[in-house]
């Protein structure tokens, strides 16, 4: 039975730190390296699997391959995100890039609804708290996979489809990711629905920061830019946060 590392705020630094990455680093892919969403997208789908397989079928949950897979969930789907919106529903379909954002927005969100149900009719008794086998690690991971994509969606169609811009975008978002950390605190809310409400609202935050980074209308740094530094700070939490639990220990 694997458990998930310890929730904390060094945890959740961590996750919309490979969010943000996985934003910057997936239209690095994509577009600067002319892969296109497509080639992209099967490039770090591929990746993902790899990834994804030797996780489930090593005996220990290794922090490194951990967020490995948290950082591929996170960069395939700000690929498949773009895919579906401007591909899929602008480019193959015709609608425009504002309703791209909304529908691949809707069929996310069912797609990450059929998740759950699927997990919770088969599986009762394996949780984020309790702890996971290999199904629910399965699980667990096309959860994250597809939280990844529906966060990018909704950090678009934030972004795009209203007055708040990257920059709006991200405080609301970050004002609702306050509000789940206040109920964390305050109430006796389910631990494992807050922390998948955490989850969702943290890929949105790391795709519009993403863009905010990367977008002429935010900082203007471009990809490649973006990601390295994005990259370092991913390795600079990593290392503070290695440091103080030896500190700790010691």
């Amino acid at each position: 039975m694997k458990h998930l590392p310890k929730i904390n705020l060094f945890y959740w630094t961590l996750i919309i730190s490979a969010n943000t990455l996985g934003e910057t680093a997936g239209d690095l892919i994509s577009q600067t390296f002319n892969l296109g969403y497509g080639g992209g997208t099967i490039t770090l789908i591929t990746f993902f699997l790899i990834a994804l397989l030797i996780s489930i079928y090593s005996k220990n949950q290794k922090p490194p391959l951990y967020w490995t897979v948290i950082t591929l969930a996170s960069t395939a789907g700000t690929t498949i995100s773009d895919y579906l919106t401007r591909t899929l529903f602008r480019d193959n379909l015709g609608y425009t890039e504002q309703q791209g954002y909304l529908f691949g927005t809707i069929l996310l969100i069912f797609a990450l609804g059929l998740t759950f149900i699927i997990w919770k009719t088969n599986v009762k008794s394996n949780t984020v708290e309790t702890g996971l086998n290999k199904t629910t690690e399965f699980l667990y991971w096309v959860a994250i996979l597809t939280s990844s994509t529906l966060g990018t969606a909704f950090g678009d169609m934030l972004a795009h489809n209203t007055p708040l811009g990257f920059d709006g975008g991200t405080l609301l978002l970050s004002a609702l990711l306050a509000l789940v950390v206040g109920l964390v605190y305050l109430t006796k809310i389910s631990r494992e629905f807050l922390y998948w409400t955490a989850i969702i609202l943290t890929h949105p935050i790391g795709a519009t920061m993403g863009d905010y980074l990367t977008k002429p209308e935010g900082m203007n740094l471009g990809n490649i830019n973006a990601s390295l530094v994005l990259v370092v700070v991913f390795i600079v939490v990593i290392v503070m946060g290695q440091f103080t639990k030896k500190k700790q220990l010691n």
